[in-house]
């Protein structure tokens, strides 16, 4: 039965995805300068939980780095950007490690927003908002249609569509979304309400 790619297996998907469209290769088992290695900007969290983040500071402080980080090398210079794994590599810099073991892969930049963006719905401590903001750049930077941003992630046309209308609330309710305030079921709720005056 065909149906919505499971996001359980959209990393893969993008891997092979990538690797036919290049013909290009990964680099596994690499030990990286963290100085060497940049964040992504277009990488859709925005926003890191403390709590979260000391927990995984004292885990590298203790354990060291467990699974390696995906880059790829920068275009027209030299060192790397940050696919996935953003957290570790600021936990790792945190705690003075000189290098983190890392996998390479040649990339673009629509490849490597939708990797990074995969990697956070996996792991669902991505904001809504994140999320919606990332379709939208997907769309509006990279030219790609709901119907296709929805089978790159594994979500229908139709979840696409809904989260990125969120963008559309009035910024007083986007921010109560943000600390959890509201849902963002009552926040879709909000948008029945054209004026931004009556949504808030």
């Amino acid at each position: 039965m065909s149906g919505t790619p499971r996001l359980g297996r959209g990393l893969d998907a993008l891997f092979n995805e990538g690797a036919r469209g290049s013909g290009v290769g990964t680099q596994s088992g690499l030990m990286l300068d963290v100085s060497a290695i940049q964040a992504d900007p277009n990488q859709p969290r925005k926003n890191f939980r403390p709590e979260a983040m000391d927990e995984l500071v004292e885990s590298i402080r203790v354990h060291g780095v467990l699974q390696p980080i995906l880059v790829s090398k920068k275009d027209g210079s030299e060192g790397y950007t940050i696919v996935a794994g953003e957290r570790r590599w600021r936990a790792a810099r945190s705690v003075g490690l000189q290098q983190i073991p890392a996998v390479v892969r040649d990339t673009d930049s629509t490849s490597r927003m939708l990797l990074a963006l995969v990697e956070n719905l996996q792991r669902s401590d991505l904001g809504i908002l994140e999320e919606a903001a990332a379709y939208d750049q997907l769309q509006s930077e990279f030219g790609l249609t709901q119907q296709e941003i929805g089978r790159r992630v594994g979500r229908s046309r139709s979840a696409v569509a809904n989260t990125l209308r969120l963008l559309d609330l009035a910024p007083a309710v986007m921010e109560l979304v943000r600390s959890g305030g509201i849902s963002a079921g009552h926040a879709r709720a909000l948008l029945q309400l054209q004026s931004y005056d009556r949504q808030f």
